[in-house]
């Protein structure tokens, strides 16, 4: 199609070349200059944009037939921008829907300083959850469910509230979301472990997501309490012998989950979209990511998280 694209419009450029140069004297006419002075950029425009199209569709099309296929990819562009790489996503996402269902929230990335640097970004990136990603605690699943598959603790949110879609600041989106969810992430970082993963790298995949196990949702309230629980809450992963795999803090995201559920709320705004009531946002891992093998399991312990005591979830791989 790229090629097509070129050609095509290639033959335009000659044909109006040809016109240009023929009698020589044309070239000096006011108008025939002033015709030319926005023609020639505009065909440059629409040649380069159809590459640039293709290119995105190319590489999504690509990347969906091997993390459906649940093939490690080998090769990505290192030169790919954040912005290139946001159109793969679009794309990617697109052709996963009828294999996972239709979006119901979305999921931060690199939600830590200190891993934001390894990746080359100085921000958070943003995923698109869709409907069967999210699965129960007690579930049961292959331990090659992805290419690459990792599972690590983290935490879901749910929006209450559009009014979330005005909050000015991270404290204020506290009154629109009414409940947290315990959450153990299943990502799939796709590329085979040769490659070099950046930011846009990591974005053209959907941030890795693949699935996760959920409890039960806890209600939330807009309280200072609430605040102080979000924040410091610990969450433990435990593997199927009891040995405590990985530990962490809800200020590990960002310093506060508020701070990406504000984060999120403004990178959809920046694109003209808004979160909708029963949106989940998945916040980012709070622990180490570990590789799934089989016959092991996981047990995530939310210590703080529930007024009423801690909270686990698990998830078991054959």
């Amino acid at each position: 199609m790229g090629s097509d694209v070129f050609l095509k419009n290639s033959k335009v450029y000659a044909r109006i070349k040809n016109i240009r140069h023929k009698g020589g004297k044309d070239m000096e006419h006011p108008q025939l200059t002033r015709f030319f002075s926005w023609v020639i950029p505009v065909f440059v425009m629409i040649v380069f944009q159809g590459f640039s199209t293709v290119s995105a569709g190319d590489t999504a099309n690509q990347l969906a037939e091997q993390y459906l296929k649940k093939v490690p990819v080998t090769r990505f562009d290192a030169k790919m921008t954040m912005e290139e790489a946001e159109k793969v996503q679009e794309e990617f996402v697109a052709q996963l829907v009828k294999e996972f269902g239709e979006p119901v929230g979305y999921k931060a990335g690199l939600t830590n300083p200190d891993v934001q640097k390894v990746f080359g970004v100085s921000n958070p990136v943003r995923g698109t959850l869709l409907k069967k990603m999210i699965l129960q605690s007690g579930s049961v699943i292959r331990a090659d469910f992805g290419a690459r598959p990792m599972c690590e603790g983290d935490l879901i949110v749910r929006v209450g509230n559009e009014a979330i879609n005005q909050a000015k600041t991270p404290e204020e989106t506290l009154k629109c979301i009414d409940a947290a969810i315990p959450f153990i992430e299943l990502p799939d970082l796709v590329y085979d472990k040769s490659v070099k993963l950046n930011g846009p790298a990591l974005v053209a995949i959907n941030v890795g997501a693949r699935y996760g196990v959920a409890g039960e949702a806890i209600e939330i309230k807009a309280t200072p309490e609430w605040k102080d629980r979000l924040k410091n809450f610990t969450l433990r992963i435990y593997d199927e012998k009891g040995a405590l795999a990985s530990e962490g803090k809800g200020s590990s995201l960002l310093g506060d989950p508020l701070n990406v559920v504000f984060w999120i709320k403004n990178s959809l705004a920046a694109e003209g979209k808004k979160l909708k009531k029963g949106d989940l946002l998945s916040l980012g891992s709070l622990t180490k990511m570990i590789p799934s093998k089989p016959a092991s399991s996981i047990r995530a312990s939310y210590i703080g998280l529930n007024p009423e005591g801690p909270v686990e979830i698990t998830v078991t791989f054959k």
